[in-house]
């Protein structure tokens, strides 16, 4: 699972990151595939993607989406204010807290941030959410992610859920 840090921490990581030179120059493109490292020079990552203003960052165990603003070009390579520990660090917390979130009685909401459904149950891999029809559906824990309001996103909306139910149920042997 991708992970995107908080604007909090996305504005710390920007605040240590080296300050750009003064003297007017070309932005430095970014390109798939270039080396992240820390201003001791230390692997930090990879930059995996481009997503418009933000950077899809690969270390040696988490992917996480950083704001472009968080990086200074030199030499061929990203510079970066954090130590790959420190950026894993950083990335574990913000996961674990997230995962924390996934309750029952956490309110289910889509992309959009329309209700869904309610999370009825937790297990160690699936989640059971309560759609408003009363029907339940049970999805993969990995398909849902905490939102540090407390509520539970899933990337379906309600009616995208309550279509697939269906589908599925015509499907199955007897058509229920």
């Amino acid at each position: 699972m991708r992970y995107i840090l908080s604007a909090f921490t996305g504005l710390a990581v920007a605040l240590a990151v080296p300050a750009a030179p003064a003297v007017a120059q070309a932005p430095a493109a970014i390109t798939v595939g270039m080396q992240v490292t820390d201003v001791s020079g230390a692997p930090v990552g990879t930059v995996q993607a481009i997503q418009g203003d933000n950077i899809l960052v690969k270390t040696d165990k988490h992917e996480a989406v950083l704001p472009k603003v968080s990086f200074t070009p030199a030499e061929g390579k990203l510079l970066f204010g954090m130590t790959q520990a420190q950026l894993n660090t950083e990335i574990e917390k913000g996961l674990a807290a997230a995962d924390a979130a996934i309750v029952a009685g956490a309110t289910v909401k889509d992309p959009g941030g329309a209700t869904v459904g309610t999370v009825e149950a937790v297990a160690a891999d699936a989640v059971t959410i309560a759609l408003p029809s009363g029907k339940k559906v049970q999805v993969a824990k990995s398909s849902v992610r905490g939102n540090p309001d407390g509520s539970v996103a899933i990337g379906l909306s309600a009616e995208q859920i309550e279509a697939q139910l269906g589908a599925s149920r015509a499907a199955a042997p007897g058509g229920k």
